[in-house]
């Protein structure tokens, strides 16, 4: 599947089966998207490749955007561990194959952010614990045994 900014000036490819959204409610996931919350994937380093380039922004404690230094918008960029991407899913040409696994940082939730309805994704006050954040952000295999 493709991806690109708003202008179209940084593109790239995601390959496989797509994984599973989250959406991240924190401060900065707000400020870098400008809105209620930020919808990603995660996705695997060997299924990921850029196609043109990127600029980058860094905090003090090590947060790290990535963006297009023409239009500004936000683009992947290689999560700590270096094995794999955050990828704004708002990029993606067509993100139809996959979901919202669920929201967190709600704690820290914009008081203007409409309440999770209770048929939502499960919600964190927090990042759950590794494991848990990546176990639940694996493709359908459902979906998967259906496309073949």
């Amino acid at each position: 599947m493709k991806g690109r900014c708003l202008c179209g000036a940084v593109e790239f490819t995601v390959s496989g089966a797509l994984p599973k959204l989250y959406q991240c409610h924190c401060c900065l996931c707000r400020r870098v998207s400008g809105s209620s919350s930020n919808a990603a994937m995660i996705v695997p380093m060997a299924h990921f490749a850029w196609q043109q380039g990127i600029r980058q922004y860094s905090t003090e404690t090590g947060f790290k955007s990535h963006f297009c230094s023409l239009c500004g918008s936000p683009v992947p960029n290689m999560t700590r561990d270096n094995e794999s991407y955050w990828v704004p899913a708002g990029l993606l040409d067509d993100p139809a194959d996959t979901q919202v696994a669920m929201h967190v940082y709600v704690a820290s939730k914009a008081s203007w952010d409409g309440v999770l309805e209770e048929t939502s994704p499960p919600s964190y006050e927090a990042m759950p614990p590794d494991d848990e954040f990546m176990a639940l952000l694996q493709p359908d295999k459902n979906l998967i045994e259906r496309k073949k």
